[in-house]
This record gives C-alpha cells, sequence and structure tokens, in this order.
C-alpha cells in the first residue's frame, strides 16, 4: 500500500500567502521517513524495526552523507513568486519544473513591492547582499519609484496587446517583480540542499521566506528527517583540513593568531567564527 505522510495529508493543497501576492502548496508526494528507512535496507513493509532504530538509522545515512536512500521520496510544489525569485529559484537543476508562459497566457497585474523595513542599502562587504536599512522617507520614495514603474509598464503591455502585438512581444517590458507561477518537483535529498542554500540567513530575503516556509511543510513530511538535517547539515559547522588542524592545536593550549594560522583573510574570518 501507498505509505502516507499524516502531517503532510492535513496541508495537501493548502496555499501559504508569502511576500504580497506570493505562496506555495503542496500538490503531490511520495514516501516519508518510512521510505528512506526501506530504501536503506531494501527491505518490504513496516514495522520490521523499532522507530528509534529507523531514526538512528536516517541519522546515520545523514552524517554520513548517504543520499540515495533520501532521493526515494519525492514532493511536488507549487509556487507563487516574483519573476527575480524564480530565476535563482530554478537555478537548482536536479528537479523537474514547468513555468506558467507568457506567450501562451496573459500575464495578471501583480508585482512585488518591498515592505518599508526590507528596503537596504548596497552592502559595502557583500557584493550580492543587502546592508543597513534605509529610513521610512527614503524607503516610501523606493516603494513608489517601483509601482509607477510597474504600473506603467503593464499599462504598455495591456496597449500592445490591444494593438494585436503577440504576446511573446508584449511581455518583454514587464520588469521583474511581476509575478510568476510554475510546478517544482524535486526529490528529498536535492530539496534538502536547497533548503541549506536558500534558508540561509546569506540569502536573498525573498527567496529565504519560502525556502523557511518549505522546511516547516518538511518537518511534517518527514519529521525525523527533518530533525536529521537540522542537527547534522542546518546546524552544523564545515572544517577544512587547515581548520581542523587548528583546532587541534587550540585545544592543545596554543594561541592562534592570523599570522600563523596559514590561512587566507576570509578563510580566517570564517575560522574565527567556527573556533576561536
Amino acid at each position: 500500500m501507498r505509505v502516507v505522510s499524516e502531517g503532510l495529508e492535513e496541508i495537501l493543497g493548502q496555499e501559504f500567502k508569502l511576500l504580497d501576492h506570493g505562496f506555495v502548496r503542496v500538490v503531490d508526494y511520495m514516501g516519508n521517513d518510512s521510505s528512506v528507512v526501506q530504501g536503506a535496507r531494501v527491505s518490504y513493509g513496516a514495522g520490521t524495526k523499532k522507530v528509534s532504530e529507523d531514526v538512528g538509522l536516517i541519522n546515520y545515512l545523514m552524517r554520513h552523507f548517504h543520499s540515495t536512500p533520501f532521493e526515494l521520496c519525492e514532493i511536488k510544489f507549487h509556487i507563487k513568486c516574483p519573476i527575480f525569485v524564480a530565476r535563482q529559484w530554478l537555478r537548482h537543476r536536479s528537479v523537474s519544473a514547468n513555468e506558467y508562459s507568457a506567450r501562451y497566457s496573459i500575464v495578471d497585474n501583480q508585482y512585488y513591492v518591498p515592505e518599508i523595513d526590507k528596503i537596504s542599502v548596497q552592502s559595502a562587504s557583500n557584493k550580492q547582499g543587502r546592508g543597513e536599512i534605509v529610513d521610512d522617507e527614503r524607503a516610501k520614495i523606493v516603494q513608489d519609484t517601483i509601482k509607477e514603474i510597474a504600473e506603467n509598464s503593464y499599462n504598455e503591455y495591456n496597449e500592445m496587446l490591444e494593438d494585436g502585438i503577440a504576446r511573446e512581444i508584449a511581455r518583454v517590458c514587464l520588469p521583474l517583480n511581476f509575478y510568476t507561477e510554475f510546478y517544482w518537483k524535486i526529490n528529498l535529498h536535492n530539496l534538502m540542499h536547497f533548503l541549506k542554500l536558500r534558508a540561509d540567513s546569506h540569502a536573498q530575503y525573498e527567496i529565504r521566506v519560502y525556502a523557511l516556509k518549505m522546511m516547516e511543510i518538511m518537518k511534517l513530511w518527514v519529521p525525523h528527517t527533518y530533525d536529521a538535517f537540522m542537527d547534522y547539515k542546518i546546524n552544523a559547522k564545515n572544517f577544512s583540513g587547515k581548520m581542523f588542524k587548528l583546532l587541534k592545536r587550540k585545544l592543545a593550549g596554543e594561541e592562534i593568531t592570523y599570522e600563523n594560522s596559514g590561512l587566507g583573510k576570509r578563510e580566517w574570518e570564517e575560522c574565527k567564527n567556527l573556533i576561536l
């Protein structure tokens, strides 16, 4: 019989609203924690092992990077997000995806405008990140500018459609903050890779809110795998060989400095946060 996840069954098809017009919902899924265990043991049937032993096996698989059993579970999402978020999202290639076509269908007049407290200056240290939040007056100007550009672009888009211009041509004037939709099917192993990157504090806010909601969904779907994922991937830290040697020197009582570490500047900063 088909195994089910009781937690996921309760929210199947439910839209979880995100940003101003977006959402994520689970369309379908295959497998649960027991599927991971059975895949690892290449066995059949439920109840052949104690739950504690199943949890121990899942932890072992996660800890030692045995990914194949996690690939046996799959989940399919329906996503609605701004186009610029979708462009980041669909860079993750180990999936099956199909996106709304603006060549075939007319785009709705829905676009993303960041909230006041999410409008920041460019980070001085991170070339692809945000820095300090701007004051409310300046943020309101940014919001008004984004709205004006979006409304003007959509009016031009509509005028071209009414004038008989092909949809695939008219769409090129729409900015990246307009919303798109897509179906996204992924196995559990690759989902965890996506979530580790996109739920991280360094990820762009707009995709991070989706990833954080999907982590909640994962917890409902495969709670034992979720716990192992949090312990061994999200809350764990990776050490390079050089860092590990420095840790042993530190534990032996030696004072570690940038000058005697043998590390480059960026790796040294990472090392300080991990072990010093």
